[in-house]
């Protein structure tokens, strides 16, 4: 399990739960002064993640305003980066004259270095959102990037931002999936992630290392993948094409994971089936519906490459699955790879990382 640090108010003091909260903050993000109508019976949680030099955190409160001023970074500066996606509640940042509102489908980003005001929250929920916490020296970012970065909204409903939007709950959903080990090299897809969606929102795509370039663009490449497993028109050219790379590098970029492009489409496929076909609520849904959601031609296609890879048919699987017999299972590494989605993605993109 990934290092992790977890606050809940309800484990502290009501007249205490304020004060708390607000030095569990400044601690793993900058000095701020805070003020809330709430701080009588604070009520808040969070769950902190420790990737190296990059902390990824959720967390849920009630109403407040943080200021970051020009004296609290006079006297400390981590110089730092902040992004943060709400997810329950209205974001608004406030810097100069300059307001801007987050909703659930935008990423906020600002600079520790800068002043800012933010408001989060409102009188009827908890707020609630992830965040990411980034040294500004990890990032490629040229001349005054950063500074134009803070005064938009970034799209987290396509491109990078739906990449760094789906790692980031993902990985704090699944934490516990983790080693303490993988939490470096889960900083670093972190900082690939960011830099990528900096640079492309800039239309500064050259500034980025060629490694950073690379593992992301593979990333990308899963992900079309994934969201794209039903067309069976789905093959190497229309991904190449996609991507504006040849099928020839994009054949390189698979071969240099052990892969080839078809065969992981087919592994992909055969895996979202086998976790459909485990679960109760598609137990109406036939074996042929189950591999045509799939982009399998035919039933008899996905029966023959099942078996082949499990070692029993689709419907041996389900029944077994269904009523809960282990024994007969096949282990969850049949295909070298954990059947979940998430998970399976996740463990290709750390694979990409290590030394």
């Amino acid at each position: 399990m990934l290092s992790e640090t977890v606050f809940r108010s309800d484990d502290v003091p009501a007249a205490d739960r304020f004060e708390h909260w607000r030095e569990l903050v400044n601690q793993a993000h900058a000095p701020m002064d805070m003020s809330s109508d709430y701080r009588e019976d604070f009520r808040a949680s969070q769950r902190l993640l420790d990737l190296g030099p990059v902390s990824v955190w959720r967390t849920a409160f009630q109403s407040v305003c943080c200021r970051r001023t020009p004296k609290l970074i006079r006297q400390s500066d981590p110089e730092g980066v902040h992004l943060s996606l709400p997810t329950n509640g209205p974001l608004v940042t406030v810097r100069g004259d300059h307001e801007i509102v987050y909703d659930p489908y935008s990423l906020c980003v600002y600079d520790t270095s800068r002043p800012t005001e933010l408001h989060a929250g409102d009188s009827s929920n908890l707020h609630a959102g992830v965040a990411l916490e980034i040294p500004k020296a990890l990032l490629h970012l040229p001349g005054n990037t950063l500074e134009k970065l803070t005064t938009r909204r970034l799209s987290v409903r396509e491109g990078f931002g739906a990449l760094l939007a789906h790692f980031l709950t993902h990985l704090m959903k699944e934490s516990g999936s983790y080693q303490p080990s993988d939490g470096s090299r889960l900083g670093t897809v972190a900082v690939d992630l960011v830099s990528a969606l900096f640079a492309h929102t800039m239309d500064a795509d050259d500034v980025l290392p060629p490694e950073t370039r690379r593992r992301t663009l593979i990333m990308r490449i899963h992900a079309f993948i994934e969201l794209n497993l039903v067309d069976r028109a789905l093959t190497p050219v229309v991904i190449a094409a996609h991507h504006h790379i040849s099928v020839r590098y994009l054949q390189i970029l698979f071969q240099q994971q052990g892969k080839t492009v078809t065969g992981w489409i087919r592994r992909r496929r055969l895996e979202r089936c086998r976790e459909d076909l485990a679960t109760p609520s598609l137990r109406a849904h036939s074996i042929r519906a189950v591999a045509l959601r799939r982009g399998f031609a035919t039933s008899a296609d996905f029966s023959r490459a099942f078996r082949s890879a499990y070692g029993m048919s689709p419907s041996e699987y389900r029944h077994a699955a269904l009523a809960g017999d282990r024994s007969t299972i096949p282990p969850a590494n049949a295909l070298d790879a954990a059947p979940p989605t998430s998970r399976t993605t996740a463990a290709t993109t750390l694979r990409m990382y290590e030394e």
